[in-house]
């Protein structure tokens, strides 16, 4: 229910962390992107490319666009949009990463079988 008193709009925060296991198809793509990108002036093309091409985490940031995952939700407008992107060290058996801390319930017991979520 809307309110005045209630915002319209809302946050929605994505953590991916992805693995690359080929950095020059993904460079290829992002500067395949840039390339077809005729808004773009010859100075930041030139300053795009050439991040793309020292960073994967650049490249990467070129290709990933967050109005790609909400363009076709209906009822919504994307007001505004940032994003970043950086190389990790992942270790997926460290507690740091397990992402469903948030999901477990507290009061579930020990004993019972594993939920998936």
């Amino acid at each position: 229910m809307s309110t005045p008193e209630t915002s319209r709009f809302v946050r929605l925060r994505v953590e991916v962390v992805l693995e690359v296991d080929d950095e020059d198809a993904l460079t290829r793509a992002a500067l395949r992107r840039i390339a077809g990108d005729s808004t773009m002036p010859a100075d930041e093309r030139a300053h795009a490319e050439g991040s793309v091409t020292e960073d994967t985490a650049e490249a990467l940031a070129y290709l990933v666009d967050p109005f790609d995952l909400v363009s076709d939700v209906p009822g919504i407008e994307l007001a505004q949009a940032s994003w970043s992107s950086e190389r990790i060290d992942h270790d997926p058996d460290s507690p740091e990463w397990d992402l469903d801390d948030d999901d477990v319930d507290e009061d579930f017991d020990d004993e019972a079988p594993d939920r998936v979520g």
